[in-house]
Formats: structure tokens, C-alpha cells, sequence
């Protein structure tokens, strides 16, 4: 197959209204790693997608490997999530009161997710992990929280302690304006490493409400669990009286029909839930035992509220996505097979061109780091060469390939992504790896 040769994409347009973004929003951008501060150079702004394929306002077209960060799992403008968007907003964008809707997407979660058994629709990822958290701290009364090294759970203060992905990134894995007093109650230990989390349990006994995880790390790149790590955290939780909450807002619905919870047959207590549920518009959701989320108000005295949570538009797609995935045979059975040829590929490339290289995956995520050792954490990830990932996001953008901007994101694939697609993404990567340029050190 050909491939189009190395090009710097034509991006006067893009460079235009990032100057004048730059003018009225921070660095140009409403989230950080959209500026491509990681890998350098201008990014491409975005006027239209359909299926695998991005179009910028310069005319430039790629091969998307970002999904709008996981959220496309049937692809751009999937016509199943269009009609039903259309439809939702001929009846109006808000009512700020009950809907149909938001109970129909509510009883679809509950009847996918093994974890949940009663759920609230929120706004975002980072709604539903922070009241997550609320919520843990007052079934508990505990204060304490354990999270991840390298793990991204949303930019709620508690979380924002040893983050990865664009905070690392940028260079403040702990971000400015959060307080002592927020920071105290994080305790941190490394993804994949149990005896370190049962330190911070002898450390700390009957002092820690929850441990959150991403099931599949996925904002340190993509680091699936070892054998045993869930199982041991669950374990560790239910021992100590601590809850389990599966961050799940990245994994749900995209390393298989339940989650990561269904494809390690772990139930957590708590789960939190976003992207793929809202089909490409605004929407999380938080949930779990039916005993815990009727501490919420108004059923309890655990308090969150949200104007347009549950909004008729976020609630249709979302929908409409999940009932596809029902209705139509061999999806998922489509992006393993997308996946296990990258795995192939990635695996071969590496092995012909002597280049040491760790291709990490789960369902429809993974990601590629230059390194020696396998990459099991943020320690292994942050060690990888980032000079040799950029190095590589450049070639592939150059040749019309969409990656994320960064060696701490997951590379997303979709339905409508083909092995025509991956074909070309691995000569287009094994084009870029033999060039002159690439580094070699």
C-alpha cells in the first residue's frame, strides 16, 4: 500500500486562530494537552469529522488515532448518533426537569456495568470522580484517598497530586491552587505495584476512604493491570472497611461491553463513567451499590446537583451509542481484531528495525513507548524516550495520521477504523522510524 510521503501540513489557517485563541483563552486552548506543548509545533484546528477521519480548516486530512480523547467508538458523525441527536433537538436542548431520556440511559448503564446498581447522570468525567470521592468520605467517614502515581482521575483538587497526562506533560504533576490540607489527604503509590499499596494501608489503618483507579491506566499512556493487581486492591479495600472505585470514564464501553470491570471480573463498589456514554457530547456518571448511592440527596445527605445534568441532547446520543453497540453483530469483535494486528505489527516493526519498542494494550486503547523495559507504570512510562515519540507523532501527522499529542495518552481506534487503516498507520510509522531524522540515541 501507498502512503503519502512526509509533508508539513499546510496549517496558515490553524496558526491564524491559535495567535488570536493565544489573545482570549490560556495557551490557546480549553484543555492543556491540545496545545501541543509535549511534542511542539502547531496544531491543527478542527472544522469536521466523519468516520475515522479529521478534516482541519486548512483542508488537511487524518487518519484519527484520538477519538475526541475515547469518546468516538463507532466513529465521527456515526449516522445512528446523528439521527438521534437531530430528533432530541427538535424537542428543545433543556428543561432542567425529569426526562424519559435520562432514565432510559440510566437502566441501559445499570443493566451493561456489573458495578452499578443505581447511577447519577453528571456533566463530565471530573463531576463524577470528585463526588465519587464526596460520596466515599461520607459512607466511610474517612478522609484519606489513594490514587496512582502518573493516574488522572479529572483536575477536582484531591486528584491533582502525581498526575499524569498533560500534567506531566507540562511539567506540574501537582498543579498550583491546590491546598496543603487537599494535597495531605492524597496518599499516592505506583499502578501495578500492590505491596506499595498495602503500605499505605498499614500506614494509614481506618484512615482511607477509597482507592480510586483507572482499571486500565490510561493518562501514563496505556498500562494495562498484571495478573493479580485488582484482585489484590479489592482485597486490600474490603479488609480495611476502604471502598473501591473503578475510574472508568476512559475503559467503559472501550475495552469491551462492561467495562474493564467485566473484562477482569472485578466489581468495584464505586464507578465512574464518561465519554462513550454520551455518544460525543458533555456527560459522566457515577454509580454503584444501591446502599452507597442512596446517601445521595435527595434520598440522603450527601449533596451534588447539576443544572444540565441528564441534558436530552448528552442522553440521546449516549443512547443511541449504546444501542448500536447492542444491535449491531461483531463491533467489538472489529476492534480487537484492529487491535491484535497492531499488536503484530508494532511487535514485528520493533524486532526488523532494532529500535526498542513497547507496544501496551487493552480492548480498543494502546499505546506505543520507546523503551527497553516493559512498561508496567509512570516510573517505566516517564522513562521512555520522548525525543523518539515526538519524533514519531511528527512523521505520522506529516503523513495524514492523527496521534495524540502526547507519549502519556492513549491512542484511540474506532468501528469505522478498517485494517486498511492500521496498514497504513505501521508503514507510516516503520517510514518514519527509518528516516534520517529519527533519533537513534
Amino acid at each position: 500500500m501507498s502512503i503519502d510521503k512526509p509533508r508539513e501540513p499546510t496549517l496558515a489557517g490553524s496558526e491564524r486562530l491559535m495567535e488570536r485563541a493565544r489573545e482570549v483563552i490560556p495557551g490557546g486552548v480549553n484543555s492543556p494537552v491540545r496545545a501541543f506543548k509535549g511534542v511542539g509545533g502547531t496544531p491543527p484546528f478542527i472544522r469536521s469529522a466523519r468516520g475515522a477521519f479529521l478534516e482541519d480548516v486548512d483542508g488537511n486530512r487524518y487518519l484519527d488515532y484520538v477519538g475526541s480523547w475515547g469518546v468516538m467508538l463507532l466513529g465521527h458523525a456515526h449516522p445512528a448518533v446523528m439521527r438521534a441527536l437531530a430528533d432530541a433537538l427538535a424537542a428543545g436542548t433543556s428543561y432542567g426537569a425529569p426526562t424519559e431520556g435520562e432514565v432510559l440511559l440510566a437502566e441501559a448503564l445499570v443493566a451493561r456495568v456489573p458495578g452499578l446498581e443505581v447511577v447519577r447522570l453528571v456533566n463530565s468525567g471530573t463531576e463524577a470522580t470528585m463526588s465519587a470521592l464526596r460520596l466515599a468520605r461520607a459512607a466511610t467517614g474517612r478522609d484519606g484517598v489513594v490514587k496512582f502515581r502518573g493516574g488522572y482521575h479529572g483536575h477536582a483538587d484531591s486528584f491533582l497530586v502525581d498526575a499524569g497526562s498533560g500534567a506531566a506533560t507540562l511539567g506540574t504533576p501537582s498543579s498550583p491552587g491546590v491546598t496543603a490540607g487537599a494535597a495531605a489527604d492524597t496518599l499516592v503509590a505506583d499502578y501495578n505495584d500492590l505491596a506499595g499499596v498495602q503500605a499505605l494501608f498499614e500506614a494509614h489503618p481506618g484512615e482511607i476512604a477509597a482507592v480510586f483507579v483507572e482499571p486500565v491506566a490510561g493518562n501514563m499512556g496505556c498500562v494495562p493491570p498484571v495478573d493479580g493487581f485488582l484482585d489484590g486492591l479489592q482485597a486490600l479495600c474490603r479488609e480495611d472497611g476502604a471502598l473501591l472505585v473503578f475510574d472508568e470514564v476512559m475503559t467503559g464501553f472501550r475495552v469491551g461491553p462492561g467495562g474493564a470491570q467485566a473484562r477482569y471480573g472485578i466489581t468495584p463498589d464505586l464507578t465512574t463513567l464518561g465519554k462513550v456514554i454520551g455518544g460525543g457530547l458533555p456527560v459522566g456518571a457515577y454509580g454503584g451499590r444501591a446502599d452507597l448511592m442512596h446517601r445521595i440527596a435527595p434520598d440522603g445527605p450527601v449533596y451534588q446537583a447539576g443544572t444540565l445534568s441528564g441534558n436530552p441532547l448528552a442522553v440521546a446520543a449516549g443512547l443511541a451509542t449504546l444501542r448500536y453497540l447492542d444491535e449491531e453483530p461483531g463491533i467489538y469483535e472489529h476492534l480487537e481484531a484492529l487491535g491484535r494486528a497492531f499488536d503484530a505489527g508494532f511487535s514485528e516493526l520493533g524486532r526488523r528495525l532494532g529500535i526498542p519498542l513497547r507496544w501496551n494494550r487493552a480492548g480498543a486503547m494502546g499505546s506505543l513507548f520507546f523503551s527497553e523495559a516493559p512498561v508496567t507504570g509512570w516510573p517505566s512510562a516517564a522513562a521512555a524516550s520522548r525525543e523518539r515519540f515526538t519524533a514519531l507523532f511528527h512523521g505520522l501527522l506529516g503523513r495524514g495520521i492523527h496521534l495524540p499529542p502526547s507519549p502519556f495518552e492513549a491512542w484511540f481506534w474506532s468501528y469505522a477504523h478498517t485494517p486498511e487503516d492500521v496498514e497504513r498507520t505501521l508503514e507510516a510509522a516503520e517510514e518514519t522510524m527509518k528516516g534520517a531524522d529519527f533519533p537513534r540515541g
